[in-house]
């Protein structure tokens, strides 16, 4: 859990519609596309894009919220204007700029220090969940990545991720990139836990806004409930369409690629299993499905705990007040049952690195069963009910980019695979 302990003062800016981003210490088919597939490095491969994706992850010491409204444009809308907005969104004058968070830290559980042995007996009942992401709640990318490989992600939790390597910094650098054609930024500090959630919950708020107004938004963060379990994520880019019959909004999610290819086949499996996690989530919100309760208890968060004097003063000038946590909640709440159900079709988009220019956008169609399938075995290994799969045997290629390779039993090229069949050799012999 990052530090809430306070950061820098804050610089407000009198601009149209933007947020304060805080400081703490605390992813059609496409066999008809005239682009080669390759099997790719281990720094494109999806889990590293995913941990890319956590490098920006509002879980960490950075959140937003807007900043003094001016009088040129509106401030935040009711439930009732929200809904107006949707059935005629051509008739509203468009929102500026809105800024998100941006955190190029890793989790602190994350950072591999190792455990001594008897702590390892000692936890040897507790689930990852409980161990790694207690109140925090579960990172897309943290599904997406055990769907990639379990004993992977398992070493990485026990041993902590790897540096991030220049393809990784890379994407990162084109994702702020394309975050600040539609954000500004500014700093905020924050005080407490309270803070540091109301502010992740306005972010997606002014989102949201400014997906209804501009018809655009990105780097959306959402914090949503399904299996029992509390998900977080950020979805890189979602579009309005521009048909007055069909307001359902598309979830885009951006891969940058060092080469001009489109990558292998569990990799685009990936990406679609994640864009798939997001629209489940959506809708769910929509639906209304965000136990505030739960919420709360999961989180160890008070309600009515009184927000900072900077976020309630903020918050008043862009006409959204807000006194305590539970009011957030509540427009938070708000403002998803005033949204419409994202679209069955989703978009994966491929960007070469080194010119940002389009590869393919790759549109496919959602999969509500294969998905709730997919997050449910996942979910089996992060709430402790089975141990970590192998990667499957035809997938065994990842295996040479993985930098756990040599001590991973379920790699045949491993010191383990290879002293014990050098052991069973042996038994052979003498037998």
């Amino acid at each position: 859990m990052a530090d809430s302990s306070p950061g820098s003062s804050s610089e407000l800016q009198s601009k149209s519609l933007h947020n304060l981003q805080t400081t703490q210490n605390t992813n059609k088919n496409t066999s008809d596309l005239e682009i080669p597939i390759e099997i790719v490095s281990e720094e494109e491969m999806a889990l590293l894009e995913a941990a890319l994706v956590a490098t920006r992850s509002f879980l960490s010491s950075s959140s937003v919220i807007p900043s003094i409204a001016s009088p040129s444009r509106p401030s935040f809308l009711s439930s009732s204007q929200l809904r107006e907005n949707v059935r005629s969104i051509e008739s509203i004058t468009l929102l500026s700029k809105r800024s998100l968070s941006v955190c190029a830290g890793l989790d602190i559980e994350d950072s591999g220090n190792l455990r001594s042995q008897q702590k390892k007996k000692n936890r040897v009942s507790e689930s990852f969940l409980r161990r790694f992401r207690k109140k925090r709640g579960l990172m897309v990318t943290d599904i997406t990545g055990t769907e990639w490989c379990e004993k992977q992600m398992e070493f990485y939790l026990d041993r902590g991720r790897k540096k991030v390597n220049k393809a990784m910094k890379a994407g990162s650098a084109r994702h702020l990139e394309l975050e600040k054609e539609v954000v500004e930024k500014v700093k905020v500090e924050i005080k407490t836990m309270e803070d540091n959630w109301a502010l992740k919950l306005i972010n997606c708020i002014v989102g949201a806004n400014q997906l209804l107004f501009d018809g655009l938004t990105r780097e959306l963060p959402l914090v949503g409930f399904a299996e029992d379990v509390w998900i977080v994520g950020v979805i890189d880019e979602i579009r309005m369409p521009v048909s007055v019959s069909d307001r359902s909004p598309v979830l885009v999610d951006i891969k940058t690629r060092r080469q001009d290819t489109l990558p292998a086949q569990p990799q685009v499996r990936n990406g679609r299993f994640q864009l798939m996690l997001y629209k489940s989530l959506w809708d769910s919100l929509v639906a209304g499905n965000f136990p505030t309760g739960r919420f709360y208890d999961y989180f160890s968060l008070n309600p009515h705990s009184t927000l900072s004097e900077e976020i309630r003063e903020t918050t008043a000038d862009a006409g959204f007040p807000v006194q305590t946590l539970g009011e957030v909640v509540t427009y938070y709440r708000n403002t998803w049952s005033s949204l419409p159900m994202s679209a069955n079709q989703l978009l994966l988009r491929y960007e070469l690195q080194k010119d940002h220019s389009i590869l393919a956008e790759v549109p496919f169609e959602h999969d509500s069963n294969w998905v709730e399938s997919q997050l449910h075995g996942c979910l089996e290994f992060w709430t402790g009910e089975r141990e970590a799969n192998f990667t499957p045997e035809e997938e065994r290629w990842k295996c040479r980019y993985c930098q756990f390779a040599s001590e991973c039993p379920g790699n045949p090229d491993s010191d383990i695979a290879r002293s014990s069949s050098t052991s069973a050799n042996s038994i052979c012999s003498v037998n």
